[in-house]
């Protein structure tokens, strides 16, 4: 073996595996099917709606939420009327909505507001009135944290 086959990376390495050439003959096919049933749905509800299967006539679609689910399930006609114009889903007779919402996003950053003045005040007479010193402490040092 010489020494540049040796060396090959990435997906050339992979494209000898059994199975990789198949496997990746099928994401196309997934591919091009979900773009035109997407292309059959109206513009509106194509957004957030993915294809997952058409499986002995039956497609399944995914929304992003109930709402949208709901108004594919009532153009269900008109939509498999769209998609049996194609070859690949002319023998669709059933379509099935799934609700699955969109993977988790990154929670926004809370920002932590600064004590105002007057809250200040009041938790400085609140350690005035406490018994406990750990607690008064902490009341204390807790107003300090001030806006200026």
């Amino acid at each position: 073996m010489s020494r540049k086959n040796a060396q090959k990376t990435g997906i050339d390495s992979l494209s000898g595996a059994p199975g990789l050439n198949e496997l990746l003959k099928k994401a196309d096919l997934h591919r091009r099917a979900e773009a035109q049933v997407l292309s059959a749905i109206p513009q509106e509800l194509a957004q957030g709606t993915r294809f997952v299967s058409c499986h002995e006539g039956e497609l399944i679609l995914s929304a992003e939420n109930a709402s949208k689910a709901s108004r594919i399930r009532f153009r269900q006609h008109e939509i498999m009327e769209r998609v049996r114009e194609n070859e690949l889903f002319q023998y669709v007779w059933k379509l099935k909505v799934k609700v699955a919402p969109p993977r988790s996003r990154e929670r926004p950053v809370n920002k932590k507001e600064p004590l105002s003045q007057e809250n200040a005040r009041l938790l400085k007479e609140e350690a005035g009135h406490t018994k406990d010193a750990k607690l008064r402490e902490v009341l204390e040092k807790l107003a300090s944290h001030v806006r200026d």
